[in-house]
């Protein structure tokens, strides 16, 4: 079931990737190109288009890692009482709506249709993952009165 998850991910990320291409290609040719040539010595367009396809460029290493992370990523199942940890499929629930965590070493924040509901990835920057590690079934995270319904 995870590794169904995880190749989700993966399409999510090399969708993301080839979008992210795109646009710094497209921003460098705006800052190299025609376009980009000052009409005076206040336009500052080309400039201001060098520095979002170098912060583009930024970006697209990130998510070619993470996509070269979940494309060799292998998730084992937790046992029930086993205390969550990185790789944990975690359905919680929080005033009755249920919601579902993935635990992955990166790429946290992409959303994937998930049985009745949706899968978040949290990454271990993310503050949820570090307040979910080593939690169990049953537990309320004081913070925010989150139950954690199921781990696998």
């Amino acid at each position: 079931m995870k590794q169904k998850l995880v190749r989700q991910i993966t399409a999510r990320l090399k969708q993301q990737l080839h979008t992210m291409n795109e646009a710094a290609k497209a921003s460098t040719e705006a800052s190299t190109g025609d376009e980009g040539k000052a009409e005076g010595k206040y336009d500052t367009r080309a400039l201001e288009a060098s520095y979002l396809a170098g912060a583009q460029a930024e970006q697209s290493k990130a998510l070619a890692h993470s996509l070269h992370v979940f494309e060799n990523l292998e998730l084992d199942d937790f046992s029930p009482g086993d205390p969550i940890g990185p790789g944990a499929l975690v359905e919680t629930e929080l005033d009755g709506e249920i919601s579902y965590y993935l635990l992955t070493p990166c790429a946290g924040g992409i959303s994937i249709d998930y049985e009745l509901g949706e899968l978040t990835t949290l990454s271990p920057e993310a503050p949820l993952y570090q307040n979910l590690l080593e939690r169990s079934t049953g537990d309320i995270l004081d913070d925010s009165g989150m139950m954690i319904l199921e781990i696998s």
